[in-house]
This record gives C-alpha cells, sequence and structure tokens, in this order.
C-alpha cells in the first residue's frame, strides 16, 4: 500500500469515526428504556427464574445485534444482562466453592468474565466509546438495579437472623 492510498484511507477513517460514534447515541429516554427493562426483567426472573432469564437474554442479542445501529432494544437487553450478571455474581460469591461445583454454578469471575465478552463485542460492533460505556453503566446501576432488586427481593435483603 502505498503512502498516499494510506493517508486517504487513514482521512476517511477518522472523517466517518465521529458519525459512527455519534450513531450509537441514543436518541430514546435512556433512563425510561432502562427502568422499563427493569421492571420486565424482574417479572422474567418470578415467573421463570435465572434460567429463563438467560434464555430470553440469549435470544435478545442474536435478534438485535442484527440491526446495523445500537438501538433501543439492544440498550435494553444489556441492561438486563448487566442486572442480572451482577446480582448473580454476588449472590454466587456467597456460596463456597464445593457448593457451586455440585450445583454445577459459575464462578462470580466467570459470570463477570462472559458479561464482559458480550459487552466488548457489541461496543466493538457498534463503535461505542469508553465515555458512552460508561454512561451506560452508570445509568443501569442508578436507573435500573434498585428496580430489579425490588422486583426479585421484594422483602429485601435477609438480615443475619433470617439467615441462620
Amino acid at each position: 500500500m502505498t503512502k498516499a492510498k494510506f493517508k486517504r484511507i487513514f482521512l476517511a477513517f477518522l472523517i466517518l469515526l465521529p458519525t459512527a460514534a455519534l450513531a450509537a447515541s441514543p436518541t430514546w429516554d435512556r433512563a425510561a428504556n432502562i427502568q422499563d427493562a427493569a421492571k420486565r426483567l424482574g417479572a422474567l426472573h418470578r415467573r421463570e427464574g435465572s434460567q429463563g432469564v438467560l434464555k430470553f437474554l440469549d435470544a435478545c442479542y442474536r435478534t438485535h445485534t442484527l440491526a446495523s445501529q445500537f438501538n433501543r432494544g439492544l440498550e435494553a437487553c444489556m441492561a438486563q444482562d448487566y442486572m442480572h450478571s451482577q446480582v448473580l455474581a454476588v449472590i454466587y460469591a456467597r456460596v463456597p466453592q464445593e457448593a457451586r461445583a455440585k450445583l454445577n454454578a459459575p464462578s462470580p469471575e466467570l459470570i463477570a468474565q462472559s458479561m464482559s465478552a458480550r459487552f466488548a463485542a457489541v461496543f466493538s460492533q457498534y463503535n461505542l466509546t469508553s465515555g458512552q460505556t460508561g454512561e451506560f453503566k452508570k445509568s443501569v446501576d442508578t436507573h435500573g438495579i434498585p428496580i430489579f432488586l425490588k422486583a426479585v427481593f421484594p422483602k429485601g435483603a435477609p438480615t443475619e437472623a433470617e439467615k441462620k
């Protein structure tokens, strides 16, 4: 490749890069989308449990990553994945490794690594910047996690006396 051709390709890349990043910025109400996703995730979890959630998320990603642009549905999938993975990792962290092995349950690290791999694929596919991904995470932490936790654990976290 000649130096001139490389410069033209690089210049085209630089021109198109901001457009791709802007296209990935949500044009919808992110907080409302995440809140709705948290409510639907809580209902699904109560109805079908963690296995049902995992099956749903697989289908959700398969469907929404076919789109040419990052969209509201994919954001909802990712928010649900993030909420479910975070809670599942915290729960499994409390289970001794031997008991997890007997249950054939994943480690918290494996849960986090799997979610990170799914997110990295989406971030790469839609050219999302680290700033956009940070905003997404913060929004899910603020607007989604509390709703999901309340739906799945309506009585709150068990106290030490209740655990015994």
